[in-house]
């Protein structure tokens, strides 16, 4: 226990390690204790941002739903750069070559603070726009659109959170990126009931407030990883001399991100489009499929945490041409993530209806809501070994293989087969969460094949 305790701390604090030379195990330990307790902090935003919303009502949930659904491009955009900051900055750090480190590190902000100042310009000035093609009610529609145009207008931050956290965890910094994530989601999390409701002689602002509740916390979390990006005293660190654009490095960025984009975009079209038949059902449809996936995020979230240090551990040991290790590293943090989604799964099939009751008064959204946790979970061991599979594809630059696994599941097969059960085959709201389970079941699956070929190994970046 004593030594337990000790770890955790050694984790927390954040000590610099070479994670090409200490105990993989150990390894493990310390990146993914702060990577889950970041996601933990992320998934808990989610579910406390809902409950404050849900007490606006069933339009006002709506709204974040279809909302998100379409933001979720910019997180797709923020989170496939991100790979490339891990990737590029994993492999630099393990051949020591803390320089170049530097030097893609301030490439990534230009690149994507470039794409994210486009994104929100087009985001604001079409939010209504958006939210009609994702099958918003009139209703919707008058609560929604100035909530869209602040969450676009604040999309900078978000991608810029998502990038430097990246470049964080692939030079084993995980502790910053938690501690941004901790500072951004904490400050959102208390000025929700403030903005939204209001305090003393504040008026709540309603549904804006929690836009401006967002986006005034991530930009406090992306001023804080600034600062130790330009303070000197970590190893990852931009200097006068980084500070300039190199165009070989930007090449090696766009080609690896691209990769990563596709495939978190891909998996934000089939999103869309499942989001798109769950409204054709109705405004407590999408407010249920809403708060089935906040829950779920929950425990997600820390999955994709733990499944982060294998991203990081591979990528550092290919750069120390460690290729075992790298195998090795992936194996276990796989067997880890099995057992703890297996828990999960436990828990949402027994609490499941207890769950969703927390967040709406509505028993047609609570049915709904119970349902798709109880279908979805059923698939989570092997979503807990898919997004090892597919962490450790982008860890080691390979983004490509992951997005043309998602491109065959999620676009050619999930979507058809979430309209063919909901709608010819009339099973509604449950042909959509059936197809989730099984489709995200497959994919794992597939992913593991592709590793088991051992193309990923031989990624130059």
């Amino acid at each position: 226990m004593k030594k337990f305790i000790q770890l955790v701390k050694q984790a927390l604090q954040g000590k610099e390690e070479d994670f090409t030379k200490i105990n993989i195990k150990t390894g493990i330990f310390l990146l993914s204790v702060p990577m889950i307790l970041e996601m933990i902090m992320e998934s808990l935003f989610a579910v406390v941002d809902i409950f404050f919303v849900g007490r606006l009502g069933d339009n006002a949930v709506a709204t974040v739903g279809l909302t998100e659904a379409v933001v979720v491009i910019v997180y797709a955009v923020g989170v496939g750069i991100s790979m490339a900051a891990t990737a590029l900055v994993a492999r630099r750090f393990g051949e020591h070559n803390y320089k170049e480190a530097g030097s893609a590190t301030f490439q990534l902000l230009v690149f994507g603070g470039g794409i994210s100042l486009l994104m929100g310009i087009l985001g604001f000035v079409f939010a209504r726009d958006i939210l009609v093609l994702m099958g918003a009610s009139e209703s919707v529609l008058a609560v929604g659109v100035p909530y869209t145009q602040i969450i676009f207008a604040g999309n900078v931050s978000i991608m810029l959170l998502f990038l430097i956290n990246g470049a964080f965890r692939g030079a084993g910094q995980a502790h910053l990126a938690m501690r941004a994530l901790w500072i951004s989601n904490g400050f959102n999390i208390v000025f929700d009931p403030i903005l939204i409701f209001g305090i003393g002689n504040i008026e709540g602002l309603g549904l804006v407030g929690a836009a401006w509740a967002t986006s005034i916390g991530r930009t406090i979390g992306v001023l804080y990883q600034l600062y130790h990006l330009f303070n000197g005293k970590h190893k990852l660190q931009i200097l006068k001399e980084n500070m300039k654009l190199q165009w070989d490095i930007m090449y090696n960025i766009m080609k690896i991100s691209l990769g990563g984009m596709g495939q978190f975009l891909i998996d934000s079209a089939a999103w869309i489009a499942l989001t798109r038949i769950t409204a054709s059902f109705g405004d407590a449809a999408v407010a249920g499929f809403t708060i089935s996936f906040r829950i779920l995020i929950f425990s997600l979230m820390p999955a994709w945490g733990l499944a982060g240090a294998a991203s990081t551990l591979v990528g550092q040991n290919l750069g120390a041409k460690k290729i075992k290790r790298a195998v090795l590293s992936v194996w276990l943090t796989a067997r880890y993530n099995v057992i703890f989604l297996s828990i999960i799964t436990f828990i949402y099939l027994v609490f499941g209806n207890y769950l969703a009751q927390w967040f709406t008064n509505s028993e047609e959204v609570q049915n709904i809501a119970s349902t798709g946790l109880r279908i979805i979970v059923l698939g989570y061991v092997f979503f807990a070994v898919g997004m090892v599979m597919t962490q450790s594809f982008n860890g080691a630059g390979d983004t490509q293989t992951p997005m043309f696994i998602n491109i065959g599941v999620f676009i050619l097969l999930e979507i058809p087969m979430a309209y063919y059960l909901a709608i010819p085959m009339q099973m509604e709201i449950l042909g959509v969460f059936i197809s989730i389970a099984f489709c995200h079941s497959l994919h794992a699956i597939i992913a593991l094949w592709f590793f088991k070929k051992g193309k990923w190994k031989h990624i130059k970046v």
